[in-house]
């Protein structure tokens, strides 16, 4: 049995403590968070786990086989140096890993020689019908060509402390959210980009929003050009104030044999009830000769779905991530995996404000994909 301390008992906490609980060899055995409700109530949804006053006292719990961050974006850093600094032991950090470029070299030093695993949390893959689309991309269009990932959606939830109002705290929102998407860009491509073009901004949320006499500034639309290394090349769509749509991800790679693409329903909780039962998930390949579509069904298990707001994929993170803890897998998504979806959403924040493309890096050092953004 893998023992989790969970640092930081908001609502994606609850989420990761609901699939860990589906877990056979897997509980949320210690948990932190500095407003004591939340970690009580974290405390009861993991039937009955230690509340720890603080970061050290969860460290000094002697049960402890892995860390799970899920704490605001800008304290990832700070308490990723205290773990290693205190108590090394594997960890599982919610994305984004940094959110200043400065603190890219710093990670990379922290874990040089690092004796456990760290997976950063990218939920996006493990999602059946993303991972469909993965697994079968390159058969289907005989190598991609271009990939276009739309994102339609609810704004910003609000968040304890109002944290994901502001650039400064969440990296932005080329940084916070769509670190992900970038993410899927490398692996589908299987490639490292070269340059990125972005437009964006704030159209429509949070603009009579107020804290402390400080107006919002994060944005919620944009786009997001991406051109990689062996000449292929991404888009990202993003719509925060889209939530009617009836697919939240619209994903589409295009290739010389044909098209395949993935579409990817929002949050069951949010779909309205007199519509009926959500929609179902779909992969639909498209070939050139003979021509198709050919549209599939791919269902998600209503256990997990009752267990989060990500199709699943919360669970199928977890459950490689523990096969990781007990020596029977990998590390899927490392370091410079997180690190360098980052580095392409801080490109994009910056070629958005200032109008201009960002050519990248081309480094296999995790510091060189950010120096200068």
């Amino acid at each position: 049995m893998v023992q989790y301390g969970l640092v930081g008992c908001g609502m994606m906490a609850r989420e990761h403590i609901m699939n860990i609980n589906l877990l056979p060899h897997g509980r949320v055995s210690v948990v932190y968070d500095p407003v004591p409700e939340l970690a009580q109530a974290a405390s009861v949804l993991a039937g009955g786990a230690q509340v720890a006053d603080s970061l050290a006292a969860l460290l000094a719990y002697p049960d402890l086989d892995a860390v799970v961050i899920v704490s605001p974006n800008y304290l990832h850093v700070p308490q990723l140096q205290q773990i290693v600094a205190t108590r090394p032991l594997p960890i599982l950090c919610e994305k984004p890993l940094f959110t200043n470029p400065s603190e890219a070299a710093l990670i990379e030093d922290l874990f040089a020689g690092y004796p456990h695993p760290v997976w950063v949390a990218m939920e996006y893959r493990y999602m059946p019908p993303v991972a469909a689309l993965i697994a079968q991309a390159e058969a289907a269009t005989g190598g991609v060509k271009m990939l276009t990932i739309r994102e339609h959606r609810f704004p910003f939830l609000p968040k304890v402390g109002d944290w994901n109002r502001f650039n400064a705290k969440t990296g932005g929102t080329l940084v916070e959210k769509c670190c992900h998407f970038f993410d899927l860009m490398r692996l589908i491509l299987q490639d490292e980009p070269v340059r990125v073009m972005a437009s964006a901004g704030q159209a429509v949320n949070h603009l009579d929003e107020r804290y402390d006499g400080q107006a919002p500034d994060i944005w919620d639309n944009g786009y997001v050009i991406v051109d990689f290394a062996r000449g292929a090349r991404a888009m990202l769509e993003l719509c925060m104030f889209a939530e009617g749509a009836r697919y939240q991800e619209e994903i589409s790679a295009v290739g010389p044999s044909g098209k395949i693409e993935a579409l990817v329903p929002g949050p069951g909780r949010f779909w309205p009830q007199k519509l009926g039962a959500p929609p179902v998930p779909q992969l639909i390949i498209s070939p050139r000769h003979p021509k198709g579509p050919f549209t599939s069904e791919i269902p998600v298990d209503p256990t997990l779905l009752e267990a989060g707001d990500h199709n699943g994929s919360t669970f199928y993170q977890h459950q490689r991530f523990n096969a990781v803890l007990r020596g029977e897998g990998r590390v899927e998504v490392t370091l410079q995996d997180g690190a360098k979806a980052v580095a392409i959403g801080m490109a994009a924040q910056q070629s958005a404000r200032t109008g201009q493309v960002v050519t990248l890096p081309q480094s296999p050092e995790i510091s060189a994909q950010v120096v200068g953004l």
